[in-house]
């Protein structure tokens, strides 16, 4: 054969190929466009995230055209019929008018990862280049500040090696605290410094100042309050993750790493004015930062039973009496407004 020969027989295979993959990659994408028979219903509209109307807004996480797709359903019926917007997110928060929505888009080369700002019509206002892959969001409750973390290597709180960056934005203002690890650390008393330092799961308090985050440093990790203004934090107790302030702010609930069984964390409300805990009812492991929907219950997300790349949301009472209970499936990242 020929070298122009094998040149053509060569050139004629790659576009055979090219073409073949190019054939499989539509036939995937649009089975994962083909929602699955029996989920929720669901309804083209306007969602908002306007104070004074009680709703819960959250993220589809079932498979399909909608999944990722901010919807919005009344509080008091949240496995209703939900109206589903054209904004789309991996991780979402509101609060107050505001949003913020961490997008992941696959790119030629690397991921495409941004934190959009978004108001309460879900218009962007602005966004911001993340470091990583999106994994917690929060807004404060007047809404003027926006927290995220991201991984940025590793893509599991479980895994044993990982690292994560947490960045805290002022809505007002525009200035961007791009990396908690520059804050001051006090701990035990002293000053601490050292290389291993992660930041995740930031929480807020009404007052625009005051935050608590996980912080995770020589293998352990420590629940922290900090200040905004003062760019400090201060070490309360250990062996605390994703912690979420309650509404009246005298408790957080939190993910406490155990080893009972398959759990690899459970669920568990804390005092903030005595430092004592006590587990929820809800025994496996949730590996989430869970959302108060009213002082006495807790949302979270578990992966469906059958389907391991979809989520539904759950509540368990904040006491630790009762049992859990399914709020809606196929979603996540829930935010109660109004």
């Amino acid at each position: 054969m020929t070298r122009s020969r094998r040149l053509l027989v060569l050139t004629v295979a790659v576009l055979l190929l090219g073409g073949v993959g190019a054939t499989l990659v539509v036939r995937a994408a649009s089975r994962a466009d083909q929602p699955r028979t029996g989920g929720p219903a669901t309804t083209a509209g306007a969602v908002t995230l306007t104070a004074g109307q009680d709703t819960l807004a959250f993220l589809g996480s079932g498979q399909g055209p909608q999944r990722g797709a901010l919807a919005s359903v009344p509080a008091d019926a949240p496995d209703g019929t939900r109206t589903v917007s054209d904004l789309t997110c991996q991780r979402f928060h509101a609060a107050a008018g505001t949003g913020v929505c961490l997008r992941s888009t696959p790119g030629a080369l690397a991921q495409d990862n941004k934190a959009v700002i978004v108001d309460a019509e879900l218009r962007q206002v602005r966004s911001f280049p993340l470091a990583g892959t999106p994994s917690r969001a929060r807004v404060s409750p007047s809404g003027r500040f926006a927290a995220w973390t991201v991984f940025v290597s590793g893509e599991s709180y479980g895994a044993a090696f990982f690292s994560t960056r947490t960045a805290i934005l002022d809505t007002r203002t525009w200035k961007l605290e791009a990396n908690l690890e520059e804050f001051a650390i006090t701990m035990d008393g002293r000053d601490h410094r050292a290389q291993d330092v992660n930041f995740w799961g930031v929480t807020f308090a009404e007052d625009d100042d005051t935050f608590y985050a996980t912080l995770a440093t020589a293998g352990e990790t420590h629940l922290v309050k900090g200040s905004i203004s003062r760019r400090s934090v201060t070490t309360l107790v250990k062996n605390v993750e994703c912690p979420s302030l309650s509404p009246d702010e005298t408790r957080i609930a939190y993910k406490k790493r155990v080893r009972t069984g398959a759990s690899l964390w459970r669920e568990h409300v804390m005092d903030l004015r005595t430092l004592r805990d006590h587990p929820l009812a809800e025994k496996r492991s949730v590996d989430d930062q869970a959302t108060w929907l009213d002082d006495r219950t807790l949302a979270y997300a578990l992966p469906s039973d059958g389907a391991a790349d979809r989520t539904d949301l759950w509540t368990v009472p904040a006491d630790g009496t009762g049992t859990p209970r399914l709020l809606t499936s196929a979603a996540t990242s829930p935010a109660r407004l109004g």
